[in-house]
C-alpha cells in the first residue's frame, strides 16, 4: 500500500514512525511543511522537514520532540558569549545538518533535492518532501505587528495575541517536485495531528495541493490534534480561534474540508461524531495519544485500517 503523508513536526514525527511500523518504508511519502522555516546565524533552518526526517532515521530525541539525539549545546553556549541571539537552541550535531543544507542552497541546489541527500545520508528509505522549493513563510499576525512563525513559537513562547495568520509567499510557489505525483499516486493519504493553521495550512496553501487532495482517489484520514477542548501541544487552539474555527475535531474538520473523509478522535471527543458526518467526515474513535512506541505503532495500525 502507497502511502502520503502532510505533516508538521512533532506530532506527525511520532505517527510516522507508527506508521512505518507497519509499512515498507519505500511506500511511504511525507510531504512536509516549510512554512516553519527560518534562518538562524545565517543558516537555512528548517525544522519540521528535520523533525520527520530524524525521526524516520531514528535519531530525533525523544525527550525534546526536536533535534538529535545525544546532542550538546557548545556552540550555543560560545555563540551568546560573542553576544549572538540565543532563543533558537541549535545542537552541535544538528548544526552540521543546517550547514550542508544552507552550502547545497548557495550552491544553487533546490531544497527537495538537499533534503533527498540528506535523508539518503541518514538512512531514510521513505521520501521526504517539502511542500515547495520556493520560500513560503507563515506570519502571525498580532496587535503589535507581524512575528515569523519562530519568533511566535519559540522566541516569544505563543505568549501574544493572536489576530491572523499568512502564508507569504505562497501564491507565487509552487508544490515540489513529487508532491502532487504522492497525493494522486496513493492509496492512502494521512493528514499527521499537526497543527492544522501553521502546520498543515501552509502546504494546503500551495496552488494545486488541494485541489489534488479534491482529486485523488485515495482515502484521505486525518488524526486530531485536539483533545477535549485542547491541544495535544503547542498553539493549535489559539491559533484555531484566530481563524473562527471550534477547538473541537469539527475545527479541524473544517479546516480540511472538503475533502477530508474520515478522522480519528479521542474517546473524549465521541459525541462530535454525528456533527463530522454531517460533514461528510466518518469519525474514528480511538486512542490518538502517542505517550510510547507501542502506542505509535498502535495509532500507525488504526490509521491503516480507517481507510
Amino acid at each position: 500500500m502507497r502511502v502520503a503523508a502532510l505533516a508538521g513536526g512533532t506530532g506527525a514525527a511520532k505517527l510516522l514512525r507508527g506508521l512505518a511500523a507497519s509499512l515498507d518504508s519505500s511506500a511511504l511519502s511525507v510531504v512536509v511543511n516549510t512554512g516553519d522555516d527560518a534562518e538562524v546565524w545565517g543558516l537555512h533552518v528548517s525544522p519540521d522537514l528535520d523533525s520527520v526526517m530524524y525521526a524516520l532515521a531514528g535519531v530525533l530525541d525523544a525527550g525534546r520532540g526536536w533535534g538529535r539525539a545525544d546532542e550538546a549545546f557548545r556552540c550555543l553556549s560560545a555563540m551568546a558569549v560573542y553576544g549572538a541571539p540565543t532563543w533558537f537552541g541549535l545542537g552541535d550535531r544538528d548544526l552540521a545538518t543546517h550547514l550542508v543544507r544552507t552550502r547545497a542552497l548557495h550552491e544553487g541546489r533546490t531544497l527537495s533535492a538537499v533534503t533527498a541527500d540528506l535523508a539518503h545520508a541518514l538512512g531514510v528509505a521513505s521520501r521526504i518532501l517539502p511542500m515547495s522549493d520556493e520560500a513560503v513563510r507563515t506570519t502571525i499576525r498580532t496587535p503589535d505587528g507581524r512575528l515569523g512563525f519562530q519568533e511566535y513559537f519559540v522566541r516569544d513562547k505563543c505568549q501574544v495575541e493572536v489576530v491572523g495568520v499568512d502564508y507569504d509567499g505562497a501564491e507565487r510557489a509552487r508544490p515540489a517536485p513529487g508532491v502532487l505525483e504522492a497525493i494522486r499516486d496513493a492509496d492512502l493519504v494521512v493528514v499527521c495531528p499537526s497543527n492544522p493553521v501553521t502546520s498543515v495550512g501552509p502546504i494546503l496553501a500551495v496552488p494545486g495541493v488541494a485541489e489534488a487532495l479534491g482529486a485523488t482517489r485515495a482515502s484521505v484520514v486525518g488524526v486530531s490534534p485536539i483533545v477535549g477542548g485542547a491541544a495535544v501541544s503547542g498553539p493549535a487552539g489559539a491559533l484555531l480561534r484566530a481563524r473562527g474555527l471550534p477547538v473541537s475535531p469539527l475545527g479541524v474538520a473544517r479546516a480540511y474540508a472538503p475533502w477530508l473523509r474520515a478522522l480519528l478522535i479521542a474517546p473524549e471527543d465521541a459525541a462530535c461524531a454525528p456533527e463530522l458526518a454531517a460533514l461528510g467526515v466518518r469519525a474514528v474513535v480511538t486512542d490518538v495519544m502517542m505517550p510510547d512506541r507501542e502506542r505509535e505503532a498502535a495509532l500507525g495500525r488504526a490509521v491503516l485500517a480507517a481507510r
